[in-house]
Order: C-alpha cells, then sequence, then structure tokens
C-alpha cells in the first residue's frame, strides 16, 4: 500500500468546502462519547457503553437502509451486570432514528485516530483540485451524493447486517474517483514502504488505479483475513460513483502542469541538442 503525501497540481482558488468537512469531521470525532477513552486503549465499560448507544443512533446500518426495520433493543448507554457479566444494558430506542438521514451523519463520523487521520489525509490531498474544478457548492453536492451512493451501494451487497457503517471514507472514495477522472496524469508523491519508506513521484492513475484494485480484491474477501471491520465494497461503489459524476467534466479541465525531472534532489537542468 503506498501512502500519497503530497500531489502536484496547483488550485486556483482555496477549496473551503474541503478545509471545513476536515474541520466537521474532527470536530466530531473528538466530540464523540466515549472516544477518548477509546483511543487510549484503556476505556472503561461506561465509555465503551456510552460510544455504542451513540454509534447505533447516528450510524447507517444496512438492514435498517434496506428494509427500514429499526431494532426493539439498542444500547442505552448505561452498564449492568447480566448472566454473562458486566456490560452494557439493552433498552427500547428512546429516539427516533431516520435510515436515510444516517447515511449522512455517519459520514462524520470515526471509530479512531488511525480511521479519521487516513481519510482526512486522502480528502486534503486530492479534494481541493476536484473542488477547484467543479466549485464551492458542485462539490459539497457531489461529496455527499458520492457518499450516499457508497453508503447504500454497501447496505445492498448485504441487507440484513446489522453491523453500523461509519466512516467519511466512502464519500471520499468518490473524491478519488473523480480526481483518477479529471487528472489523470498530475503527479503524485507517495510513500513506498519496502524495508524503509521510499518518497517516489508517481501519477494519479497509477496510485488511485492501484488503490481502487486493492479495495476490490479487498471487497471480494481475497487478501484480507478479515472483511467485516472495513467496508471495502463502499469504496468500491463511492470510487465508480466520483468516475461516472466527474466524466462530463473532462472535456473543459485544464492539465495539471509538467513537473519539473528531479535529479538525487536537484532541479535537473534540461539538456539542449545543439
Amino acid at each position: 500500500m503506498v501512502i500519497p503525501v503530497h500531489d502536484v497540481n496547483p488550485v486556483r482558488r482555496t477549496p473551503w468546502v474541503t478545509y471545513a468537512l476536515i474541520v466537521v469531521n474532527v470536530v466530531v470525532f473528538l466530540g464523540t462519547p466515549g472516544i477518548a477513552g477509546s483511543v487510549a486503549g484503556g476505556s472503561p465499560l461506561a465509555q465503551l457503553c456510552h460510544l455504542q448507544a451513540f454509534t447505533e443512533h447516528y450510524a447507517a446500518v444496512p438492514r435498517e437502509l434496506i428494509h427500514h426495520r429499526l431494532p426493539s433493543l439498542v444500547a442505552t448507554g448505561a452498564t449492568g451486570i447480566g448472566p454473562h457479566g458486566p456490560g452494557c444494558v439493552l433498552g427500547p430506542p428512546g429516539y427516533h432514528k431516520s435510515p436515510a438521514l444516517s447515511v449522512l451523519t455517519a459520514m462524520f463520523l470515526h471509530g479512531s485516530w488511525l480511521h479519521l487521520l487516513g481519510n482526512m489525509l486522502f480528502l486534503l490531498i486530492f479534494g481541493n483540485n476536484v473542488e477547484d474544478r467543479m466549485g464551492h457548492v458542485r462539490y459539497l453536492v457531489f461529496y455527499v451524493v458520492c457518499g450516499y451512493a457508497a453508503g447504500y451501494g454497501f447496505a445492498l451487497f448485504d441487507a440484513d447486517s446489522a453491523v453500523p457503517l461509519i466512516g467519511a471514507s466512502g464519500a471520499i472514495a468518490g473524491v478519488l474517483g473523480a480526481y483518477l477522472v479529471l487528472f489523470p496524469r498530475a503527479r503524485v508523491w507517495v510513500l513506498v514502504p519496502f524495508l524503509v519508506f521510499l518518497p517516489l513521484r508517481l501519477p494519479a492513475w497509477i496510485v488511485l488505479g492501484f488503490w481502487f484494485v486493492l479495495q476490490a480484491v479487498y471487497s471480494s474477501g481475497r487478501g484480507v483475513s478479515d472483511t467485516g471491520t472495513v467496508a471495502y465494497a463502499a469504496h468500491v461503489v463511492g470510487f465508480l460513483a466520483g468516475m461516472l459524476i466527474a466524466l462530463p467534466l473532462r472535456p473543459g479541465t485544464p492539465p495539471p502542469p509538467e513537473p519539473r525531472r528531479l535529479l538525487l534532489g536537484r532541479q535537473a537542468r534540461p539538456r539542449h541538442t545543439w
């Protein structure tokens, strides 16, 4: 897996929507009940129960999206002693949940710092150019549409699942798909793990194409021991949705600047033919 760190593709205007999305995701993460304890690795049971109750309320659940069946019992956030020892108390939901709206709220929830920072890194690197090409309002609508496509697409693959779906990765996958369509030749600096992290500058079509192939392989269950914790199918659907939406914008998209060749970290002087 390669880690992108920067793209050689300047923008003409400030990507305010991309910055705002990053800020909102971070603020929601910091305000999620019980998340601080779970990040530290030693969360007491009470914090875990609060986190479970919050997630069940605001996360997207495939069974709810497809069948509109809300659970009769959910975590209440309280703790108790049951036949199997201490655990979270279940009870009737004390709230009304809209399955369709839960897809939107789930886009801003993350389960760990690694989950959050990984998503925000991809959004920061690739979102600014897509926003620059689409404009602020259209880009925001595009982001939400890709997130909905990813959420419902994943639910269709496992319509009876009661496992909550959280994270911005489905919407961000749409951003990656749009970037691939609009700027396939843009250069992206990446870190490749090979004994140490090697910095390489690669075309976007290689970086994003490789990322998409990995998601497609993982979504089929091959190459990973446990696909239950990552919604790879949502990434695939979001990516394809982003590509399709961006296709009409490709003809009028100016190409990224040609990068100057680098020689051992220094700018190489062009050779002249006399």
